[in-house]
Parts: C-alpha cells; structure tokens; sequence
C-alpha cells in the first residue's frame, strides 16, 4: 500500500566480487578498495562492501577479493570497475563476478621475489637493508612495474612486483639482484 507513496523506486541490489590475482597485504587491498570505492560513488554504481585474502598453507596470500555492493551493473558500470582496475592493479587471471557472470580481466604480468631470511651469514643480515632493496628494485623497474605489496614469511620475505612483462622486469632488477648481499640465493618466481 506505501510502496510508492513518496515516488521513490527501491533500486535493485546486485553483489559483485572483484577476484585480483594478486598478493596484497590487507592494508594494500584496503587501499586499493578506498580508491575503487571513490570511483563507485562518483559514478553512482554502488560501494565496496568488504575484501578478504585467499591464504596459502604456509600463510602467503594467494589472491584477493574486494566486494561490490551494486545498483547498477550495466556494461557501462561494468566498463567504468574493469577500466578503473586496468590502470590501477590487473594481474592476469583477475575476474569480476556479477549475477550469473564471470568475466575474465587482467592484462599485467607479476614477479614475486623472495629474499632468503636464514641461510645467509650473520654479517649479511647485520649490513644488509630490504628497505634497500625496495628502493633500487623500484628504481630498476622505472615505468615498467612497480611493488605492490610484501609478505614476511619465517624463511623469508617476499616482495610482489606487477607490471607489463614478466620477462622484462626479470631483466631490469637482476644486475641488482646479482650484486646486493641480501639478494644472495633469493628466487624468483611468475605469479601472473
């Protein structure tokens, strides 16, 4: 009987899950979430409702989610999610799921490189700085990527790079690997 009584239609709710094939600490995926929910507001599609972490058996984030609660999931609205998520973070074998949908997105490729935490000698770990390596390892990649996050495992500390080509940002951090004591016996390894 009130249904329409002040004119207002009540807008048609739709959850969207946002899956990142990428590894990001909650504090990074938060950050990403703030600014993709600045997007959702302007252009009147919704708000991110939550996020959450795909672990690992040994505690290494795997992939990410960020949840969408949507009142318009039009091509457009899909367009203006993917296009914002394109230029900020899109590691291949990213998707979005809305309704009966899933859309497959993702165009950067991703390097973990784990430092070795243990095997190294003391005087190593006493000298040596991974704030160092963060610092030339972002230096070295330029405009080609770029660290996203870190994880800090008992054997070691991982720093997750995302960008164009795998193969080039390999390239462009290895002289650097191949000379700073802390990178002694880190590995390398594909993630997207």
């Amino acid at each position: 009987m009130f249904k329409n009584l002040f004119g207002k239609k009540k807008q048609e709710q739709h959850y969207v899950t946002v899956t990142l094939n990428a590894r990001l600490q909650p504090t990074h995926r938060g950050d990403l979430e703030d600014a993709l929910g600045k997007v959702l507001e302007q252009c009147g599609i919704g708000h991110v409702s939550g996020g959450g972490s795909l672990l690992t058996d040994e505690g290494e984030i795997s992939e990410c989610d960020i949840e969408i609660d949507a009142t318009d999931v039009s091509e457009r609205a899909i367009g203006h999610i993917l296009g914002f998520l394109e230029k900020a973070l899109a590691p291949k074998g990213s998707r979005l799921r809305v309704d009966d949908r899933t859309i497959p997105f993702g165009h950067q490729e991703g390097l973990a490189l784990y430092l070795n935490g243990t095997d190294l000698s003391d005087e190593v770990y006493q000298n040596s700085d991974v704030n160092v390596v963060w610092s030339e390892v972002e230096k070295a990649l330029g405009e080609e990527g770029s660290i996203h996050s870190y994880h800090q495992g008992n054997k070691e500390t991982a720093l997750y790079l995302y960008g164009n080509s795998f193969d080039v940002m390999r390239a462009l951090i290895q002289p650097f690997l191949d000379n700073y004591p802390l990178c002694q016996r880190c590995r390398v390894e594909q993630i997207a």
